[in-house]
């Protein structure tokens, strides 16, 4: 993308999604049909950065993880190799372009989608594993542990009531997002019969446990833990067996016959 390309159309487009208006989609409606919709469509729907912009972002990653909280929009400016008014004609403003950062990086824990009216037991197993083999290749990432140390760095500023730090932007589009993203996947599976829950927040906080188990806690101390794309395959595997044995639909004796 040339430097032309920065201050014209793709900035104007893209001013109000990546800056920090809440709640606006650029004025085009959310299907809410049939079809779970995808992470990724989700994404799409939200902020669809261009290649441009997602240098911008891989650039905001490299400072966090050299910098930590430090980060300017002029260093970023500096390293992106591109002027600031780009920068907020983007996103709006420091705490937008932190928050775009942090969805992009989220943005790869992906949910297929899923077709309510032909959902089974296969179809939603299968579902729960990628999400879960895609979130834990998240969490293992460099870029990943770098930048939520970073955000742990900051629960001092907010315990002292600073709204708006790292880790509360990381909380609300990291964990929270992820929440966001399975539970109508969760509650589509209650509602064809495939899984039993009363409350959809704690089932997604059973399936989060199953999955993450200690692993980021111990990545984030610095344990050096195998995740080659085989272990966490059967990890996610793993965790998809135990969440539908506690939470899996068990027939009715007039189901049984």
């Amino acid at each position: 993308m040339t430097g032309g390309g920065e201050g014209g159309r793709e900035g104007a487009t893209n001013a109000v999604p990546y800056g920090t208006v809440r709640g606006r989609r650029g004025g085009r409606p959310v299907s809410g049909e049939i079809t779970i919709v995808s992470v990724a469509a989700v994404a799409a729907e939200e902020s669809v950065p261009t290649e441009r912009q997602i240098g911008v972002l891989d650039a905001v990653l490299r400072l966090l993880v050299e910098e930590g909280d430090r980060l300017t929009m002029t260093g970023v400016a500096r390293a992106a190799s591109c002027s600031k008014e780009t920068l907020y004609k983007w996103f709006g403003d420091r705490e937008g372009l932190l928050v775009a950062t942090v969805r992009w990086q989220a943005a790869q824990v992906r949910v297929a989608p899923i077709d309510r009216t032909r959902l089974d037991r296969a179809s939603l197993a299968e579902r729960l594993e990628e999400f879960a083999v895609n979130w834990l290749t998240v969490i293992g990432s460099p870029t990943s542990i770098a930048l939520n140390r970073v955000a742990i760095g900051t629960a001092a500023k907010a315990a002292a009531g600073e709204t708006h730090t790292l880790g509360a932007i990381v909380l609300e589009n990291g964990r929270f997002a992820m929440g966001r993203r399975l539970k109508p996947v969760l509650e589509a599976g209650r509602t064809a019969g495939l899984l039993a829950f009363d409350d959809t927040e704690e089932a997604f906080r059973t399936f989060f446990g199953l999955t993450a188990r200690d692993v980021q806690i111990r990545l984030l101390l610095g344990d050096r833990i195998t995740l080659d794309p085989e272990t966490i395959r059967r990890d996610a595997r793993r965790a998809v067996g135990q969440f539908l044995a506690l939470h899996g639909a068990r027939p009715t004796a007039g189901d049984a016959g």
